[in-house]
C-alpha cells in the first residue's frame, strides 16, 4: 500500500490551497483518514481527521478554516485550507488506518508529504 499527496505548493497568506491524498494497492478497508503537519523544528501536529460515518475533528490552529472529506470509492482524503496564513507553511502528510486484506489488521500508513508554504 502507497499514499501519494500532492496539491501543495507557494501561495500568500489569505489564499486558499486545496491537497489531495490518494491510497494504491491492496486495500481491504479504510478506517480513519488523517492529515498532519510538520514545521520545521517542530513536532508532527494532527491537522484534521475524518471517520467512516464522516465525522470530523479539527486542531484548534485550523477550525473553521480547513476543511476535510473523503472520497472512499477513490481511497482518497482531500484537505480544503483557506485563509492560509504564514504559520500554516509545513509539511502536510496524510494517515490512513487501514486494512490491506480480511485477514490482516488495521495498520497506519503515511505518505511522504507535500510542502505548503504560506507567505506573508
Amino acid at each position: 500500500v502507497q499514499l501519494a499527496e500532492s496539491g501543495g505548493g507557494l501561495v500568500q497568506a489569505g489564499e486558499s490551497l486545496r491537497l489531495s491524498c490518494v491510497a494504491s494497492g491492496s486495500i481491504f478497508s479504510i478506517d480513519d483518514m488523517r492529515w498532519y503537519r510538520q514545521a520545521p523544528g517542530k513536532q508532527l501536529e494532527l491537522v484534521a481527521q475524518v471517520g467512516t460515518d464522516g465525522s470530523t475533528l479539527y486542531g484548534d490552529s485550523v477550525k473553521a478554516r480547513f476543511t476535510i472529506s473523503r472520497d472512499n470509492n477513490k481511497h482518497a482524503v482531500y484537505l480544503h485550507m483557506s485563509s492560509l496564513k504564514p504559520e500554516d507553511t509545513a509539511v502536510y502528510k496524510c494517515n490512513m488506518y487501514l486494512r490491506s486484506d480480511s485477514i490482516t489488521g488495521n495498520y497506519d500508513y503515511f505518505g511522504p508529504g507535500t510542502q505548503v508554504t504560506v507567505s506573508p
